[in-house]
């Protein structure tokens, strides 16, 4: 996940059909077989780990878009995209290097780890109420750095952070590969923190609580999902905006949507390409207000709301301030038929 701050329940009917894909994960030094290895597709609910063999298989469907991640603690993580023209595969994983981490652990960078660790959350989860009611388990695994010349923080894990997300019924895994918060002003006296931008991209795997309530999680799920970036994406691609609740606005004047989006097939695919003539104002269900704007010429969006690239597609207002305590997994919606 990216995110930059230059910046009736709606689902769609999906019925999505299985496949399975199964692999061999082996330690590249010895070739014996890593048992418990996780192995998951990002920002899903879909996931396994490896057996006492080493053997895993996994089960997906047409909407999963994302990157399968094969991860085990003191290894190099193994991201694989083609797993569609697959059906087997055998992988090495390499013993991970040794990092500076440790160094930063109690070295003086002009805050201390509470002032830190503070601010990590903030941005990390985010401040809605979903936010409120998520707690990282293992915050001791965070390496926090301050930087006092650019002012800048930046955190690292060598393990997944674990997030109890209580409002969702959700325990999700989430594999920080960057994680960098800038500000444009700071006064640690006074305790003033102004945020210039917040970029942090990682893998994430998401699991029912064991004990959940479905009814609450259910709810509250369905309410995140509303006015989402997913919901919006999805609603872009089935050029059903105005069905779905959105109102299209540039300049304070609500406009005709498709005047200034242009959404494309591509052809010999089920994606879309789309267009945007300039940065525009978004309001849903004429309460929570956002704005888009694309540094990039164009995007690809499916119809299952994963849109690419990331990096250049800036949402701000409600949308933007969407961090990892308001995320559903890319599955959520979808039903699944077994062949």
């Amino acid at each position: 996940m990216i995110s930059n701050l230059k910046i009736a329940l709606y689902l769609f009917p999906f019925f999505c059909f299985s496949q399975t894909f199964s692999g061999r994960v082996i330690d590249k030094e010895t070739n014996k077989p890593v048992e418990t290895v996780a192995v998951y597709f990002d920002n899903t609910t879909i996931g396994t780990t490896t057996n006492a063999a080493g053997e895993f298989t996994i089960t997906y469907t047409s909407a999963v878009q994302s990157t399968l991640v094969i991860s085990y603690l003191g290894y190099e993580k193994v991201f694989i995209n083609d797993y569609r023209s697959r059906n087997i595969i055998e992988v090495a994983l390499v013993a991970a290097t040794n990092t500076l981490d440790e160094v930063y652990i109690n070295y003086d960078d002009g805050l201390t780890r509470k002032q830190k660790l503070k601010l990590f959350r903030r941005e990390f989860l985010g401040t809605s109420e979903f936010a409120s009611s998520c707690k990282i388990l293992n915050e001791d695994a965070l390496v926090l750095r301050y930087n006092k010349q650019t002012m800048s923080l930046y955190a690292s894990s060598k393990v997944p952070l674990v997030v109890k997300n209580k409002a969702f019924q959700y325990e999700v895994d989430f594999e920080i590969i960057d994680f960098e918060l800038n500000y444009k002003y700071v006064d640690v006296e006074l305790g003033i923190f102004n945020i210039q931008s917040v970029v942090y991209t990682g893998t994430s795997f998401f699991k029912n609580l064991k004990k959940s309530n479905k009814k609450k999680a259910r709810k509250n799920r369905a309410k995140a999902y509303k006015g989402s970036v997913r919901h919006f994406m999805r609603s872009l691609y089935n050029k059903n905006l105005l069905d779905q609740g959105y109102w299209i606005f540039y300049d304070k004047f609500r406009i005709n949507e498709w005047s200034y989006f242009s959404v494309e097939d591509l052809p010999n695919s089920d994606l879309k390409k789309v267009k945007l003539k300039t940065k525009v104002s978004i309001l849903y269900n004429k309460d929570l207000q956002s704005e888009l704007q694309l540094e990039v010429d164009e995007f690809i969006v499916d119809f299952y709301g994963n849109y690419t690239p990331i990096v250049g597609v800036y949402f701000s207002g409600n949308m933007g301030s969407q961090r990892v305590g308001d995320t559903l997994p890319s599955d959520y919606g979808l039903t699944l038929i077994t062949n």
